[in-house]
């Protein structure tokens, strides 16, 4: 701890409960809202310190622009600093626990592991302390003077753009920071066993101080934070705030978390002896009789005032107690403390397993995915928390969850696993690949649950689908579970499954009818799902790139059921019969003079030219051939190569389509008597604009835009009455030359203007999140 003196050290030894009553101030001495023997450097102090010896660092960039976007982003929530430190606390803790399993030297000057609160009301000071692992002179400055997580930049770039919540604070690593809402100075002391006791102390978002301690080491081991309180923050040296922040934030913090504390507390004693302590001590301004003069028999209730250590966390660890007497409140306030999220969980699922193994755990489903979720340069987050017999051993396991379940968080401890683990070894140990596959199954399971409440699911849906769908590719052992879980809108329904797609399949329906887009609304609008929804046939929109994986995939059938895209070749109705095989082959026999000019016009375009049995309103549509991409597998192709120019691109596209023409419409029948009456050359550019358009509505892009405009054009001058070779009228005023001499343009250059490269966001990961 960071508590000076002897005597203080001899005060705290005795702390094991919640508080040991402190009688021996009851004599009329003042009670203090410090401990007896406490005292910290001033800031001057440490001024001082620093002249014989001290050495002045300057806080890296982003340090600088982290500190001003939390100032901005969370002046009014500014409380979140006193959670953000209580859990580094206790991440110090959890640290110093797991070295003295293999070592039990590390503990020999304090094996007591708590965190304690003094608020000094006179000095305007709140100070907190822990007998954790401490820092040595090379952690101050690496670890409060840099920010060296990856990806900072792209965070800082998305809450300067979209604004923050508290939860993205922690998650980067910049929790200490967060100080600075509420200090104007900040004074670390911190001794860890591998080095001298140094003070870190920063006025400023600019610079800092290191200087080693000339006191010595009156910490023993651990961490001391002094927050020098701006004056619109000394709400926060009241007791009562602080112990509601705690009850809020850090109820469930496996340590003692201790305050200096002065309050009342209530004694049943004997009459007699409280009218004989009221006379011999009636100057005694901490011991009052109650006001109502209870009477109980014998006996008066006296009420004392007293200054002493009060535990602020009382609850044990929650997963530690039978499921049945947990509530949902405790489980929402647990995961907050816990995991560091400002929402209660989607859902949760507390279980305990006997058997090959024990162990007890709860899996918790986020609200909201994490930042950057799933993308593939991302590290996963510390998601999963280690423990074994309560002793926490680690929450460094990236490979423990498949990367599609990297959003879940859970809890585990285990009764079987040795204390003594190394964490090098631990990912191959034979019990925790046990408690691995539990835990995935019992997190599928999870999701199962959340998926029999259709409003429920539809949340969880919005948010992790991809996940679902990555699972599927990633991890074939799951498919079965995990296709269940998809949910798609139709023509009919907002969300189905697949298995509630087939129960309302039309009779001798063959296939499953589906169509890629990039939004349901361009699916909608699709020429190629007229015909079926006016049968009343259901189509699944699918508007994610990574169903196009899917069903090119494993999901190529489900339930015996072949998937078909409507936009490729291949479709079957099941109802075909010879009247309508004799209908086809008339209308065939009809348009087949406009089927061959169509083909001879579009030749380096298409693969054929034939009558389509889908269409009712539009004059026509453009299929991919049955080897061919669709439109969204060509974007997806596209984004993946990141090179238009890539061979493989380049043929792709190049690859020739299929186009339909709809022998009912006024367009096509008007086109076909023109053909018959001799009249082709007045519609020379109409197969290009038919085929362009048409392609364009079923969602290609254009092969060649510059010719397609060209052709609009010369159809608009045909139209018009004007001539095809009248070129526009209009007069070009050249641009003046810059006569400034180029010395002065130079000067006038301002490199404030310049945008820092960090603030450049890679277009890909634009690209990354609309995947």
């Amino acid at each position: 701890m960071l508590l000076s003196g002897v005597l203080y050290g001899i005060l705290l030894l005795g702390q094991a409960c919640a508080s040991i009553y402190a009688d021996t101030e009851m004599n009329g001495s003042i009670l203090s809202d410090i401990p007896p023997g406490f005292t910290v450097p001033s800031t001057e102090e440490v001024a001082q310190f620093a002249v014989k010896g001290g050495e002045q660092f300057k806080f890296e960039t982003e340090v600088n622009r982290m500190m001003s976007i939390i100032i901005k982003s969370l002046y009014k929530n500014k409380e979140v600093f006193l959670r953000e430190l209580i859990s580094n606390a206790s991440d110090a803790l959890n640290k110093i626990r797991f070295l003295s399993l293999t070592n039990q030297k590390e503990m020999q000057h304090n094996s007591d592991l708590k965190i304690s609160i003094v608020a000094d009301k006179k000095r305007k000071t709140l100070t907190i302390t822990d007998t954790g692992i401490g820092m040595t002179k090379a952690n101050l400055r690496e670890n409060l003077g840099t920010i060296a997580k990856s990806g900072t930049s792209e965070f800082l770039l998305n809450i300067q753009k979209n604004g923050t919540n508290n939860g993205q604070i922690g998650q980067f690593g910049v929790g200490f920071y967060s100080v600075f809402l509420v200090a104007d100075a900040v004074t670390v002391i911190s001794k860890n066993n591998a080095d001298d006791q140094y003070i870190w102390e920063s006025t400023s978002e600019h610079d800092f101080k290191i200087v080693q301690d000339p006191r010595g080491n009156t910490l023993g081991r651990g961490t001391q934070i002094i927050i020098h309180l701006q004056s619109d923050a000394y709400e926060f040296l009241e007791d009562e705030k602080i112990k509601k922040l705690i009850r809020k934030h850090s109820q469930f913090i496996d340590f003692p978390i201790y305050m200096w504390t002065i309050r009342t507390i209530d004694k049943q004693v004997v009459e007699n002896e409280a009218k004989l302590s009221n006379s011999q001590e009636n100057t005694d301004e901490h011991e009052i009789l109650d006001s109502s003069n209870k009477e109980n028999g014998n006996t008066k209730t006296v009420s004392h005032r007293i200054a002493d250590w009060e535990l602020l966390n009382i609850h044990k660890p929650i997963w530690t107690r039978p499921a049945s007497l947990v509530t949902e409140k405790e489980y929402g306030e647990f995961y907050k403390s816990f995991f560091r999220d400002t929402l209660p969980p989607l859902a949760y699922s507390h279980f305990k397993v006997e058997g090959d193994t024990d162990f007890k755990s709860i899996v918790f489903i986020p609200k909201n995915p994490p930042y950057k979720f799933l993308q593939p340069d991302e590290p996963q987050g510390k998601n999963i928390r280690l423990f074994v017999h309560r002793v926490f051993i680690t929450d460094e396991l990236s490979e423990f969850l498949p990367r599609w379940l990297s959003f879940v968080k859970a809890v585990v401890d285990s009764d079987d696993l040795p204390l003594s683990v190394s964490r090098e070894t631990l990912s191959k140990h034979a019990v925790l690949k046990v408690i691995q596959k539990k835990v995935i199954a019992k997190a599928i399971e999870l999701m199962i649950q959340l998926s029999k409440d259709p409003k429920e699911y539809k949340q969880f849906y919005k948010s992790y689908r991809l996940a679902i769908k990555f699972g599927l590719v990633e991890s074939k052992g799951y498919y079965n579970k995990l296709v269940k879980l998809l949910r798609y809108e139709s023509t009919t329904h907002e969300l189905t499954s697949l298995q509630d797609y087939v129960l309302r399949m039309k009779k001798d329906q063959p296939q499953i009818y589906f169509i890629t887009a990039g939004d349901v609304q361009t699916a909608k609008h699709s020429p190629f799902v007229e015909k079926l929804t006016a049968r009343g046939y259901e189509v699944l929109y699918m508007t994610d790139p990574a169903d196009e994986y899917l069903v090119q995939g494993d999901l190529k059938k489900f339930a015996g059921k072949p998937m078909q895209h409507i936009a490729k070749s291949g479709l079957l109705f099941g109802d075909e019969n010879e009247f309508t095989t004799q209908r086809e082959k008339l209308q065939l026999q009809k348009y087949q003079p406009l089927l061959d000019w169509l083909k001879l016009k579009l030749d380096s375009m298409v693969e054929t030219v034939r009558i389509s049995m889908q269409l009712t309103t539009s004059p026509s549509a453009v299929l991919a051939n049955v080897h061919g991409l669709s439109p969204s597998e060509e974007r997806l192709y596209a984004a993946q190569l990141g090179d238009r120019d890539d061979p493989f691109y380049q043929f792709s596209i190049a690859q020739k389509r299929i186009l339909e023409i709809n022998p009912n419409h006024p367009i096509i029948e008007g086109m076909l008597k023109k053909l018959n009456d001799g009249e082709e050359e007045a519609m020379s550019d109409v197969p290009y604009l038919l085929f362009e358009a048409t392609a364009i509505g079923s969602g290609w892009e254009p092969r060649d835009t510059r010719k397609f405009m060209t052709s609009v054009e010369g159809t608009l001058r045909r139209f018009i009455g004007v001539d095809t070779a009248a070129e526009s009228k209009v007069q070009i005023e050249p641009a003046q030359e810059n006569d400034i001499p180029i010395a002065e343009r130079i000067a006038m250059i301002k490199t404030d203007d310049f945008v820092d490269s960090d603030q450049i966001r890679d277009p890909y990961m634009d690209l990354y999140d609309e995947l």
